[in-house]
Order: structure tokens, then sequence, then C-alpha cells
């Protein structure tokens, strides 16, 4: 149904593919638009839209106990794990 197509990038003019999966996921949402940003300036541009970098949270994992950093602010009622204990779970 789809095919990978070769769109130019609005912001640096260079060529990027939008795969057959983007399209999928495009259609499945409802998306009417082709993406106009290759995905680095399109994260570039997401970046400096969300203030820059994203904060951090020191955390013990309560799973093996070894000190990390998690991008959300934890609360005390669930469990925080690292992203080896994570991965594993």
């Amino acid at each position: 149904m789809y095919t990978d197509k070769t769109l130019e990038c609005r912001d640096c003019k260079e060529d990027f593919i939008f795969t057959t999966g983007e399209q999928e996921f495009y259609a499945e949402k409802g998306f009417e638009n082709e993406p106009a940003r290759c995905p680095s300036c399109r994260s570039a541009r997401k970046q400096r839209n969300s203030g820059g970098e994203r904060r951090m949270y020191a955390v013990t994992c309560s799973d093996c106990g070894v000190e990390t950093e998690v991008p959300f602010n934890p609360t005390n009622d669930r469990p925080v794990y690292c992203r080896n204990c994570f991965q594993n779970r």
C-alpha cells in the first residue's frame, strides 16, 4: 500500500526518507500532512520548544538499589527502576 518516499526538509534542505512504517503511523493517527522536517531537525526543534535539556531526577532503584536518574518526578506510592531492572521486568 505504501512505499518509502524521499522528502526535502524545510529547515536544512536535506533529503530524508518518509518510511512506509511512518506513513502507516501517520495514517493511523489521522495526520493529514507529511512531515516537513527531517528527524534531526524535528528533534532539535522539539528540544528548543521544550526549553532545552530534559530535567532528570536522582532515585534509588526499587529492585537492585543502584543510584540512577529518571526523566520524571517519582512519587513514593510507586516503585522506580534503573534501566536494567526496568528492561528485565
